[in-house]
């Protein structure tokens, strides 16, 4: 099967990619989902550039107060980008993938090893941008965009850690919902968020009645242990998800 996924990818790549001898069946799922350049190479970037540049123009046509660095949200629009890339990867492009001869096994493999790899390129970029922040003094406005305080506002190796996390989080998370949605369809899907939203909302009716948000708060940043639980987090969902695709019937 591998092989016969290879050879049968090769030939069906567009006219101008051409094929590479000797390709492993994993490496060769990454480079049939790169075929869609914009989705996984644009996107995610020209989102962190329009939330850059609409968080900019904001800050211009604000007050800016008295305080040291002025907070915004816009780096979290690429994490909420991320997540619906993951949902499409299994959604969309995994029946097609199937009917090329590829195993499920393999096609999530591959697609897991370039959530890791546009992690890892995107983490840089968060503490590359970090480090042109602080060296511009936000920007000359006092503008933290690439600094979440307590998540991405440490030393580099922390945000660049954080981030790339954070981002194969969430691309797992997102194939989990296009998993869902390819076996239990819109229905299935809408449950299976609302049966979470149950859960985090128990969840945090729990951690208020015992007045822990401090202590969790404190856990999850000053102890340093974010990145630590965020690879753990990602670990279970591409474990999980691996576990499921193989019985997907698409």
């Amino acid at each position: 099967m591998p092989t016969t996924w290879s050879t049968t990818m090769s030939a069906s790549l567009p006219a101008g990619v051409p094929p590479v001898p000797g390709l492993t069946p994993v490496l060769t799922v990454v480079r049939y989902l790169l075929l869609d350049r914009v989705t996984y190479l644009v996107v995610p970037w020209a989102w962190a550039a329009f939330a850059f540049v609409l968080d900019a123009v904001i800050l211009q046509l604000t007050p800016a107060g008295h305080a040291s660095h002025r907070w915004v949200g816009g780096l979290a629009a690429v994490f909420l980008v991320v997540f619906g890339i993951g949902v499409q990867a299994v959604a969309r492009a995994l029946p097609f993938g199937l009917a090329l001869g590829v195993s499920r096994r393999t096609y999530f493999l591959g697609a897991a090893l370039l959530a890791v790899a546009l992690a890892v390129c995107f983490g840089a970029a968060v503490a590359i941008g970090q480090a042109a922040e602080r060296a511009t003094d936000g920007w000359g406005m006092n503008m933290a965009y690439f600094r979440v305080p307590g998540i991405l506002d440490g030393p580099w190796w922390q945000a660049w850690l954080n981030a790339t996390a954070a981002f194969v989080v969430l691309f797992a998370y997102g194939m989990w919902y296009g998993l869902v949605f390819r076996r239990a369809g819109l229905v299935g899907t809408v449950s299976f968020a609302g049966a979470q939203g149950v859960l985090l909302t128990l969840a945090a009716a729990a951690v208020t009645w015992m007045h822990g948000w401090t202590r969790l708060a404190h856990f999850f940043t000053v102890t340093a242990l974010f990145p630590a639980v965020l690879a753990a987090v990602a670990v279970i969902l591409l474990a999980g998800g691996l576990a499921t695709v193989r019985r997907l019937a698409v």
